[in-house]
């Protein structure tokens, strides 16, 4: 879209109202361009001082962008007792609505940082995808998929979401590299 738009600028036909909008728009989109690349490379160097950074980034669907978010929010990841609380406490779990023998799951709670869950929610979404594309997709990406059939796309990137959350808080915990397995 750019080059079309510096090449129409280039030509003398565009009135010189446009020609002078235009031309102000291009340089503000070069100057977010390049504030963006400058901190891109601010949280390359971060990650590269955080050991975390890389473990978590191992994790199908998160990324340097997920991974220092995640160590930024959180802190020390020790205080979860589990995965599940982990994931709870980013509002990954879902509602319970339950009496007496029945047990009623609704939609996630939607507690913690909203941020934090939308980073993880559509890093689930990229994994989804690459499921589909991969020739062999592992365990995880194969659970998903099978769910995505049965429920529906939203459904199986929120519940792989939280998945990947009580992932990531095992990676975390154990200083250990998401190790991928083979679907059985």
């Amino acid at each position: 879209m750019l080059p079309r738009a510096r090449a129409a600028l280039a030509e003398e036909r565009l009135p010189s109202y446009l020609r002078h909008a235009l031309t102000e728009v291009l340089e503000e989109i070069a100057t977010l361009q390049a504030k963006a690349a400058a901190l891109q490379d601010q949280l390359d160097r971060l990650a590269r001082q955080l050991p975390e950074a890389s473990l978590l980034m191992s994790v199908p669907g998160v990324g340097i962008l997920t991974a220092t978010a995640l160590l930024a929010f959180v802190g020390d990841i020790h205080r979860f007792r589990s995965g599940r609380d982990f994931a709870a406490y980013l509002g990954l779990t879902p509602r319970e609505h339950s009496s007496a023998l029945s047990r009623r799951l609704g939609g996630i709670t939607k507690h913690g940082n909203s941020y934090l869950r939308m980073l993880l929610i559509h890093g689930a979404r990229s994994a989804l995808r690459a499921g589909h594309v991969a020739a062999c997709p592992d365990d995880l990406r194969t659970w998903a998929l099978a769910l995505q059939h049965r429920k529906g796309h939203n459904i199986a990137a929120v519940a792989l979401a939280n998945k990947l959350a009580r992932v990531c808080w095992r990676v975390w915990r154990d200083q250990r590299p998401f190790e991928r397995r083979d679907a059985a």
